[in-house]
């Protein structure tokens, strides 16, 4: 019965490996249900940006550059970006954490599977990833950015700013 576990484990393990997201690559759809009840399907999300930011509480980094990543969303607002936070913790301990340092992204608790689909591997299958990881779906579905580690709200603020005005430029 344990090898039969096992081996499922590492099946699936090896069909997430294949999943890893890169610039240019069209983005692997999800379906998560964000601490606050609403339903996020990044497919239905084709049309606007998304900026997707793996986090803990735990990542001090993480934390320390919340306010900043606040900063982006009071500036862009939610209507053509949208803002989701990955964290790996429960419901319950987010919501304590929200408590003390609030976080205007859209926060899915335990997932565990987005990261799966998004995280990098190394040669050995390992799951290979620095803590905040940030990814920017375009308006097509497309991975147009790709980053981890300490402060890339530039960066991310810079790439959100011309994926909308490409979008508006496009419209006229």
């Amino acid at each position: 019965m344990r090898s039969v576990l096992v081996l499922s484990f590492i099946l699936v393990l090896s069909v997430f490996a294949l999943g890893q997201q890169k610039p240019g690559q069209a983005a692997q759809n999800f379906v998560e249900t964000t601490i606050s009840g609403e339903s996020i399907e990044l497919e239905k999300l084709r049309g606007k940006v998304v900026v997707l930011t793996f986090w803990s509480t735990r990542c001090e980094i993480c934390v320390a550059e919340i306010p900043n990543l606040n900063k982006l969303v009071d500036k862009y607002g939610t209507e053509d970006v949208v803002w989701v936070g990955l964290a790996w913790q429960d419901k319950a301990k987010l919501e304590e954490f929200f408590a003390k340092k609030p976080f205007k992204f859209k926060i899915v608790a335990q997932s565990l599977g987005v990261l799966l689909k998004y995280a990098d591997r190394d040669p050995q299958g390992r799951l290979n990833m620095g803590f905040p990881a940030h990814f920017i779906v375009s308006q097509d579905g497309t991975v147009v950015y790709k980053a981890s580690g300490w402060d890339k709200t530039s960066k991310i603020d810079s790439t959100v700013s011309r994926l909308l005005s490409d979008n508006v430029a496009k419209v006229d």
